[in-house]
């Protein structure tokens, strides 16, 4: 059975000043998660959007919060987002000394939870609490850096989740693989071959200026399925 790839678009790449039209263009075009960063200026050195602009958002929409939490201070923006009813939430390890407290303070919620890595944290770090994530989010370029033109997606991002996958699958877990950084049109099947889940979509794949949102999408749904093409036939 072939897997289903989804796409989240990340509203740090919207028009961040017409937040509201922004998210219903999202809508139009099918779209049911919506990718949210919660910056600290800490842990990552921008900070897109506040607390009360997010809970502004989840007032004007119905589509699924999937939220990243990249900060020093999880527990404050775990409690918030559990108060807001998101349906994810996921949080960096590298900063965290209470790992598995917070997994199960999320899950008891009712939420999904995620492990977020940055790109040069080693999976092994998931040894033991991988059975109870629903998602690994795997950072493929550093964490708040998106804006600088430069950041390129690391050279072993590929590998990495080709890994994250092998190790799911040895351990007969559901676990889903979410890739954040750069997931352009053309890494796409190649990300997508090597087992990622979710495409979290910014400004070189669903929101390239270069056309609309409806070609964006079908665009990145044509290199999806390319990569699970190349998946069944390895």
């Amino acid at each position: 059975m072939q897997r289903n790839v989804e796409i989240y678009p990340s509203i740090m790449c919207a028009d961040l000043c017409n937040l509201e039209q922004s998210i219903k263009n999202v809508e139009k075009e099918g779209i049911d998660t919506l990718h949210i960063d919660i910056l600290d200026g800490h842990f990552s050195p921008s900070m897109p959007l506040g607390l009360e602009t997010i809970k502004q958002l989840r007032s004007v929409t119905n589509l699924k919060f999937d939220v990243h939490i990249m900060s020093t201070n999880n527990k404050f923006f775990i409690e918030e987002m559990i108060d807001l009813g998101v349906e994810q939430i996921t949080f960096h390890i590298e900063k965290e000394s209470h790992v598995d407290r917070y997994i199960q303070l999320i899950k008891r919620n009712n939420i999904k939870v995620g492990i977020a890595l940055n790109p040069a944290t080693p999976i092994s770090v998931l040894d033991y609490v991988l059975p109870e994530c629903d998602t690994v989010l795997l950072m493929l370029i550093n964490p708040g850096f998106a804006t600088d033109k430069g950041e390129q997606q690391v050279s072993y991002a590929v590998k990495k989740v080709e890994d994250m996958s092998r190790m799911i699958k040895e351990r007969g877990l559901s676990t889903k693989i979410e890739v954040d950084g750069r997931v352009s049109f053309d890494s796409i099947p190649k990300l997508v071959r090597a087992g990622a889940d979710m495409l979290v979509a910014g400004s070189t794949s669903f929101y390239d200026k270069n056309n609309s949102l409806k070609e964006n999408k079908a665009i990145m749904e044509k290199r999806i399925a390319e990569g699970l093409h190349e998946e069944a036939i390895r």
